[in-house]
Order: C-alpha cells, then sequence, then structure tokens
C-alpha cells in the first residue's frame, strides 16, 4: 500500500490540530514527519506518530511550547525546550545554529527539557541544504549497556554528521547501538533476521533476532567497547552544555522526556576556494565509488546517496506503509 507524500502529510496535520498545535505548527511537524517516511525512514515516520500522539495525551510533549533563550556564551547558546515537540525544538535549534554560523562562521546551540527529535537525520539535511556542516546530538533514556555488563546506563545517543553539496549532501545518521529500536521493530515485527548481530538474547548471547534483543533491551554498541564509550563521552558533553538531563536521569524519570540535544553548525560558504572544495569532495567521492565490490556484489556509497533515491521514488510512486499503521492513524483522525 503506497500513500502519496502530500496525503500523508495532511493526515498528520489534521490529527495534529486535533491534539492542539496550532495550524503553522502542526504543518511543519507534519511536514517533518512524512519527510522521514519520504525519504525511507519509516520507523521514525508513519510508524512513530501514533506514538507522538500518545505522548501529547500524556502529557509529556506540550504542543504549543517554544523554546526560550537561557545564556548566551560568544557563539554557544542554551536554551530551554519547554516540553515541546521535538521535531520542533530540533528544527529550531539546528535553524539558530545555522543563523549564528552564518554571522560568526561556527554555532552552536545546546536545548534541554525537549522531546524525541524523530529523524536526526532530518536536521543534518537541515544545515547542509543551507550551506553549512552541521553536526547534532542527542541523549536518550538508557536503552543499552555499558560493553561488559548487563544493566541498561546508556543511551544509544543517535549522532548526525552532514557536509553540504551541490550534487546532494553526505548526511551520516546513526546511534550508537547497532541497530536503533526502531529499526529492530520492524525486523521483530517481520520475523526477518538483523543482518549482523544486534544484541543479546536472555542467556547473554549475541543475535540477530531483533524480537530477543526487544525482549532483553540489551542492544549492542557499534563498536563493542568503543561505541560504549563513545556514547558517554556524548552524553557527557550534552549533558554540560545544555545544563540538561543526562540518559542517567531519564532512567529515573522512567520514560524519554526532558532530554537533551546539540547542535553545531559551520557555514563553509565563508571558506576561501569554493571550486577547488567542490572538486575535491566530488572527486573523493568519485572514489569511493571506485572501490571493488565485495563477494556479495555490493557497492560502496556515500552517507545519504540512497535516501535521494528512496525519495524520488516514494515522491514518484507513494509512500509504502504498513496499512494497519496507516488505519490508526485514520482513526486518530476520525
Amino acid at each position: 500500500m503506497r500513500i502519496p507524500f502530500e496525503q500523508m502529510t495532511e493526515r498528520f496535520r489534521s490529527v495534529l490540530i486535533k491534539n492542539g498545535f496550532p495550524p503553522e505548527r502542526a504543518g511543519l511537524c507534519a511536514s517533518l514527519f512524512a519527510e522521514a517516511s519520504r525519504d525511507g525512514v519509516y520507523s521514525h515516520g508513519l510508524n512513530r506518530f501514533p506514538l507522538f500522539i500518545d505522548f501529547i495525551r500524556k502529557g509529556y510533549v506540550q504542543p504549543g511550547a517554544e523554546p526560550e533563550l537561557l545564556e548566551r556564551i560568544g557563539i554557544v547558546e542554551r536554551w530551554d525546550g519547554r516540553s515541546g515537540p521535538g521535531n520542533l525544538n530540533a528544527h529550531f535549534s539546528m535553524g539558530r545554529a545555522v543563523e549564528l554560523a552564518q554571522e560568526h562562521g561556527i554555532g552552536c546551540v545546546a536545548i534541554r527539557n525537549t522531546n524525541h527529535w524523530m529523524r536526526a537525520g532530518s536536521y543534518g539535511w537541515q544545515a547542509a541544504e543551507a550551506g553549512c556542516v552541521g553536526i547534532c546530538w542527542t541523549n536518550t533514556i538508557p536503552n543499552m549497556p555499558p560493553w561488559g555488563s548487563k544493566d541498561n546506563k546508556l543511551g544509544n545517543n543517535p549522532v548526525v554528521i552532514a557536509v553540504p553539496r551541490e550534487e546532494g549532501p553526505v548526511v551520516l545518521d546513526i546511534a550508537m547501538s547497532q541497530f536503533s529500536y526502531g529499526k529492530m521493530s520492524i525486523h521483530a515485527k517481520s520475523g526477518e533476521p538483523l543482518p549482523v548481530d544486534g544484541g543479546f538474547d536472555r542467556d547473554g548471547h549475541a543475535t540477530r533476532d531483533a524480537a530477543a534483543i526487544m525482549e532483553t533491551r540489551r542492544a549492542m554498541p557499534i563498536g563493542f567497547w568503543k561505541g560504549s564509550a563513545l556514547s558517554f563521552v556524548l552524553d557527557l558533553v550534552v549533558t554540560m552544555l545544555s545544563g540538561g538531563n543526562s540518559s542517567m536521569d531519564m532512567g529515573k524519570l522512567g520514560a524519554e522526556r526532558n532530554l537533551s540535544q546539540l547542535f553545531l553548525a559551520i557555514d563553509t560558504r565563508k571558506l576561501p576556494d569554493q571550486s577547488a572544495l567542490r572538486d575535491k569532495i566530488n572527486e573523493m567521492i568519485e572514489d569511493l565509488h571506485q572501490a571493488t565490490p565485495d563477494e556479495g556484489g555490493g557497492k560502496a556509497r556515500y552517507p545519504g546517496e540512497e535516501t535521494l533515491r528512496v525519495r524520488e521514488r516514494n515522491m514518484r510512486d507513494g509512500i509504502p506503509v504498513d496499512e494497519a499503521m496507516w488505519q490508526r492513524v485514520l482513526e486518530l483522525d476520525a
């Protein structure tokens, strides 16, 4: 089943307005959700939308709350998200970081008391389309054990690094777990095994069974101990710069809300030798593409390359949806 992008966006917008969003904010929030599904990140688009509405109804997300400036320290700003919609707060924060970068060359915005930002890559694309290198990350509720332990003490703390490019930005969007929980939920539902081990089952064995990992909540860090350490350091930095909650604090809250995020932008248009830089980036990508395929017939791709293909196909043919999930959204709008 495929749904046109415009129809999906309008349906989301209608549901959001019915749940207390002002029309303009509903439009942007709906677009961010629909764009995630349009670009193939179904776990954080349509599939996440009913949970987002549930968080609104529980009072975790305040539809009309807008960020408030707390401190300004040179090119660094601290904001309070005031429990507003996570994707709107994140879009605002990256936009503000870009504004600072356009003025000073670099900008940094840290925000606390915000909510899940949905598709992390959205804000990398936002920065790159404004001509900036964009770097951002968030902490999360503890959902990953430190390497060598069983207890979930770390967040999988997604991080995004984006590089602007006329032919299409390079956008890295990864969690510190081998697979995000959204991705694992899709595999658990379909029964399809993960392509590589993604966590541990109840006996402590590494497994590709997403359902078993969802049961134990023991996701595997990327790079084993390296991903574990990186997750912890990302949490330390974002907690320090925002003055907000850590993953440890959210574990005590018992829900993924009032979290902390960081947004960096560097205006590449202020750099000299624009033509030479553009040629060098394209040369690097061409060199990557020339890598010999592996035994499975794979192909080297830069981060974000497949997104452009998926976007074009889904805009042309409609966005593939899980029919049961689409029906849930229709019921929300009834």
